[in-house]
């Protein structure tokens, strides 16, 4: 049996453990403010300028792979240095690939200032902008921002389900934006009330088509920027593991020699994604970072070892966070004050030893702290009975034998 463990960049534990990073910033932050999803636009001018002649965007996945990326860093400094929608406490963002191959990447956003119901119309719009007043706005919208077009119009499009939307498309016409559970309604007026009617495919397109955006970061970028504003708790979960999700899966068909068919299951990764492996650009990054404490009985910590040391390991073992924590309180009276996972914010890990911060924060003399935040792994309670009982059954017999030894 082979395990992959949480260090392998893409795997499901390593999917996990950056969801419940999420979860732990909802619990010291709050409720998240923004979901935004940026998508790779395969006609930037970075991109068509350098290709070939009669070459295509898909052609050359290098180019996507570091314009892509050179976009996302300029966003991320944008939202987080620039501060347009307020200072940022906390940020995580991880890059996905479509099935047709552009990346794209979802960022979710914690504010100081959280935004108010009232103020969502000042950072996001669903309408499509006057072409008189912005006309440079006006045709980034018209031509990223507009879902489909599906339903009775395109009953092939791939959001199609049942003869149905899957993103619920057309959307209602609102005169005002509206609150309530999930994402809110926004503002949508219609042709009577003042709303831009476009045509696209000799089709007419009002204000029902248009995917919520803010107008700065379309008119920056020129790519589809879906910006959601989180208004429910009942999202935040299904956000936090809807943007760490697993990779692609693909079932494919094997014929031996014996002309026996064997099926085999694996992770899809399409040419895109892996030339962005090839050049070693995150996946996933995050602020502030999360430092993960283990959880274990008496003796029952992980020991890894070799053939060569195993005795080694056995008569020395390593510390683990734990047993660093409990020496800690031992010899130090400030520990006894705080919890076990506010521990990682004023002590750091290093040579398996907890040991004092030296990056100083206003108001304290001796005691020094920094942004990390500090995570217990999850131990369900079902577990955590089967391995006590697993543990004493175990000591048990050990001493039964011991006893058998001796007598």
């Amino acid at each position: 049996m082979v395990v992959l463990p949480s260090s392998f960049t893409g795997g499901s534990r390593y999917m996990h453990e950056r969801t419940q990073d999420a979860i732990t910033y909802v619990r010291h932050f709050g409720r998240l403010d923004l979901f935004i999803t940026f998508t790779c636009n395969p006609k930037w001018p970075e991109i068509v300028d350098i290709l070939n002649q009669g070459q295509k965007s898909h052609d050359r996945h290098d180019i996507i792979a570091r314009v892509f990326r050179v976009k996302v860093k300029h966003m991320m400094k944008l939202l987080t240095k620039g501060c347009i929608f307020g200072n940022v406490r906390c940020h995580m963002y991880t890059v996905e690939w479509q099935k047709r191959g552009l990346p794209h990447v979802h960022i979710l956003l914690w504010l100081e200032d959280k935004i108010r119901p009232e103020s969502i119309d000042e950072v996001i719009c669903a309408e499509l902008p006057d072409s008189n007043i912005d006309p440079a706005l006006y045709e980034i919208i018209r031509t990223t921002m507009i879902h489909g077009l599906c339903g009775h119009i395109n009953k092939s499009s791939p959001c199609m389900l049942n003869g149905t939307c899957t993103k619920e498309y057309l959307r209602c016409f609102r005169k005002e934006t509206q609150t309530e559970d999930g994402y809110p309604q926004y503002c949508r007026r219609s042709p009577e009330d003042g709303g831009i009617v476009t045509q696209i495919k000799k089709n007419n397109v009002d204000n029902r088509w248009v995917v919520p955006y803010n107008p700065v970061l379309s008119r920056t970028f020129n790519a589809h920027i879906n910006v959601e504003f989180c208004n429910s708790v009942k999202s935040i979960k299904y956000i936090c593991k809807y943007v760490n999700k697993r990779t692609d899966q693909v079932t494919f068909g094997v014929e031996d020699l014996d002309e026996v068919t064997r099926y085999e299951s694996g992770r899809y990764i399409s040419s895109f994604e892996a030339v962005w492996r090839i050049l070693c650009f995150p996946i996933h990054e995050r602020f502030p970072p999360v430092m993960h404490l283990s959880v274990h009985l008496e003796n029952g910590q992980r020991v890894y070892f070799t053939k060569d040391y195993a005795i080694h390991k056995i008569i020395n073992p390593q510390k683990t966070t734990l047993m660093a924590f409990f020496e800690l309180c031992r010899v130090d009276y400030f520990p006894k004050t705080l919890l076990y996972c506010e521990v990682p914010a004023y002590h750091v890990w290093k040579n398996n030893k907890l040991s004092r911060r030296k990056k100083a924060v206003s108001g304290y003399l001796e005691i020094k702290k920094d942004q990390v935040l500090g995570r217990v792994y999850a131990v369900h309670p079902v577990m955590l009975s089967a391995i006590t009982y697993a543990y004493s059954y175990i000591r048990s017999v050990g001493q039964h034998h011991l006893l058998h030894e001796k007598l």
